[in-house]
């Protein structure tokens, strides 16, 4: 028996935690019909200052699900969506699941080359998609692709005549000869599709991750998958109707679809939508619906706090609040309840987990370890084993090493390609390529990327330790910290800093900052400030780009 095999963290839950109610009849739909839909009248989705209760959400399901049968889809089949946080993108995603076809998430930041990648290797026979992204992306795309069945989509559809502040800009040009989802809606109304009888194996959802290893991949989520971590963020926080959820990462995100999309469904409570994250925006809708719950990277909770709009705003409401994706400053943290009142959890997942694999629970603080100041990211979750690994054995309590995870949550593999599942998932095993360690207690600490390790003339430098101390410096807002080729060392540290509003820092002041903080290895010998640091559609920042940015 090894110290993972003897499960310390148990001892840390919350004693009314480990329970596990009813969930319908085990698939992500039953969740929407089970408990979003036993009030039809019940304010599902607002949009801006537009609310469609759950009625009207099954009513414009229905209309889409039929059209979609009428149009040869048959379950098994996929259907790509690539559009911003619009009510469209939950209509179709359950008109999807009542065929049983499986929805095929698109970011709608790629480009042809990467939804090219995406259609082909899915097989998608239908997409949803925003009419700017038609012109920009699609029209390119698609000829060469299998798709037969294209709906487009405008952001202003649900908004009537309202413009909001933060869509300056945004277009919405129609797409000749298109049939567009305001058509589809009002020409199906009244229409009830064949419903497909679906299991909880059943793949889903195919959402496309960069994975462990290698050019994205398309996870086979499950409804099991999917209605087990619903559960988990709804009991872990305890969310019920009376809460209210604003969806601060992207849809098509792990985090968007579990943590936002589908645990609305099963609590039940309002989302709120608001086309992509605006700061200014997302703190006036917070105020206005009284959020109570929201899941986001850490870099957004930083933009709220210097946000000028941020002390006019009532967000005392919103209390329950879980972060992750990337490690995160224990200051950040500090700062942020110092500021608003209210603590924000840590907490760790990943696609190939779908979403949350470890939480903190809510009587608990995440503990800082000494010695590697690494904030926790949790413990693992009720029926879900974790490990810290090193070449293939099991590290020691404190060791750092890969962090492995098994579960119900644990995806069946990757679309079409075993030689990728089988390197990624050993015996249930998922290896999720991030380095961590366990304490004695029970706690995981998140250390960072296998891949952001930074070898410097033979010392291993973590990004994450750097980035912890200059967070510290009191005119850092954001910080970033990579390896950049050097002839002398190999790699060197780099830091890419933004500061606060109406702050200044000199290179040769945070390089004495660090130096006075790290071991002489560690601080950074190249500093460079920027306005903002390059992030992905969840939050995260970008260490890539900063390396690429570097090289050219």
């Amino acid at each position: 028996m090894s110290a993972y095999d003897d499960m310390p963290w148990l001892s840390l839950y919350d004693p009314e935690f480990a329970r596990t109610d009813n969930l319908g009849d085990g698939t992500a739909l039953g969740m929407f019909t089970s408990f979003a839909l036993a009030d039809p009248s019940f304010p599902l989705v607002s949009y801006f200052d537009t609310t469609l209760s759950s009625g009207e959400i099954e009513q414009a399901s229905d209309a889409v699900a039929y059209m979609l049968q009428d149009n040869g889809i048959e379950p098994g089949d996929r259907i790509c969506l690539y559009m911003q946080n619009i009510p469209e993108f939950i209509i179709a995603l359950l008109a999807s699941w009542k065929i049983g076809a499986i929805m095929v998430p698109a970011n709608p930041m790629w480009k042809q080359r990467e939804l090219d990648l995406v259609l082909q290797d899915s097989g998608a026979k239908a997409i949803f998609l925003l009419e700017q992204l038609w012109h920009e992306v699609a029209k390119d795309v698609l000829p060469s692709s299998q798709v037969t069945t294209v709906i487009t989509c405008s952001p202003f559809h649900y908004l009537g005549n309202a413009r909001p502040a933060m869509m300056a800009g945004v277009e919405s040009t129609p797409v000749e000869g298109a049939t567009t989802f305001a058509a589809v809606v009002a020409q199906y109304a009244g229409k009830r599709p064949q419903r497909y009888s679906g299991a909880p194996d059943d793949t889903v959802l195919l959402c496309y991750t960069s994975g462990t290893t290698g050019p994205p991949k398309g996870a086979m989520i499950s409804n099991s998958n999917i209605v087990y971590n619903s559960e988990q963020y709804r009991a872990w926080r305890y969310l019920s109707k009376e809460d209210c959820l604003y969806a601060i990462a992207p849809l098509f995100h792990i985090t968007g679809l579990i943590g936002h999309i589908t645990v609305s469904l099963l609590a039940p409570m309002r989302i709120v939508l608001s086309y992509r994250f605006d700061v200014t925006t997302a703190l006036e809708l917070i105020e206005k619906y009284r959020v109570t719950f929201t899941v986001g990277a850490i870099t957004v909770f930083i933009a709220m706090l210097n946000d000028p709009s941020r002390p006019q705003r009532d967000i005392s409401s919103l209390t329950k609040i879980i972060s992750g994706g990337a490690p995160i400053p224990p200051r950040v943290v500090e700062e942020y309840e110092s500021i608003t009142g209210t603590y924000i959890y840590n907490g760790y997942g990943l696609t190939e987990g779908v979403g949350p694999t470890h939480q903190v629970p809510v009587s608990k603080r995440a503990p800082v370890d000494p010695i590697s100041g690494a904030l926790a990211i949790g413990v693992p979750i009720p029926h879900t084993e974790s490990k810290i690994m090193n070449d293939g054995v099991e590290a020691p309590v404190g060791e750092f090493g890969e962090i492995w995870l098994r579960g119900p949550q644990v995806i069946s593999g990757y679309w079409n390609k075993p030689e990728e599942t089988s390197h990624a998932i050993v015996d249930g095993w998922l290896r999720t390529g991030d380095v961590g360690f366990m304490d004695e207690n029970g706690w995981f600490y998140l250390v960072d990327r296998l891949k952001d390790q930074i070898n410097a003339a033979g010392y291993k430098v973590w990004p994450r330790e750097v980035e912890d101390v200059l967070y510290e410096h009191p005119a850092v807002r954001e910080a970033a910290v990579v390896g950049v080729p050097d002839d002398y060392r190999g790699e060197t540290v780099k830091a890419v800093i933004s500061l606060k509003p109406d702050m200044s820092a000199s290179t040769d002041e945070i390089v004495e900052f660090c130096k006075s903080r790290l071991a002489a290895y560690k601080y950074p010998r190249i500093v460079e400030f920027v306005d903002e640091i390059p992030k992905n559609a969840s939050g995260k920042i970008l260490r890539r780009e900063l390396r690429t940015a570097h090289t050219k």
